[in-house]
C-alpha cells in the first residue's frame, strides 16, 4: 500500500499539508468540505504537489516538515526548484543560529 504526502493550495492562496492512504479520496473530501476545519473554509482547494511514500509514518513525516516551511520554500517545492529549497533551508538555518548567538558585539 502506498501512502501520499500532499500540499494544497486553498481558495485564499493558502497551502494546507496533509497525508492518506488514498489521495483521490481525500482531495474529494477536502473539496466537498467534508472535514470540519482549514480548508472547508477556503474552498475550492487545488492538489499542487505530493509524494509517494511507502509508510505511513514517513508520509506524516514529510507532512510536518512541510508545514513548517515557509510559504516561499513551499513554492519551491510546487516548482519542483530543488536548488531553492535548499538554499532556503540553509538560509533558515543560518537565521536562527544568529539568534541563538550568546556573543557580544
Amino acid at each position: 500500500m502506498a501512502f501520499y504526502a500532499y500540499l494544497l493550495r486553498c481558495r485564499d492562496r493558502s497551502y494546507y499539508a496533509g497525508h492518506t492512504d488514498d489521495l483521490e479520496l481525500r482531495l474529494a473530501q477536502h473539496q466537498s468540505g467534508a472535514f470540519e476545519g482549514y480548508t472547508s473554509r477556503r474552498r475550492p482547494v487545488s492538489l499542487v504537489w505530493c509524494e509517494t511514500f511507502p509508510t505511513r509514518d514517513e508520509a506524516l513525516a514529510a507532512e510536518r516538515k512541510i508545514k513548517g516551511w515557509s510559504r516561499a520554500k513551499k513554492e519551491a517545492l510546487i516548482a519542483g526548484d530543488w536548488e531553492r529549497v535548499s538554499v532556503l533551508a540553509r538560509n533558515r538555518q543560518g537565521a536562527e543560529g544568529a539568534h541563538r548567538s550568546t556573543s557580544s558585539g
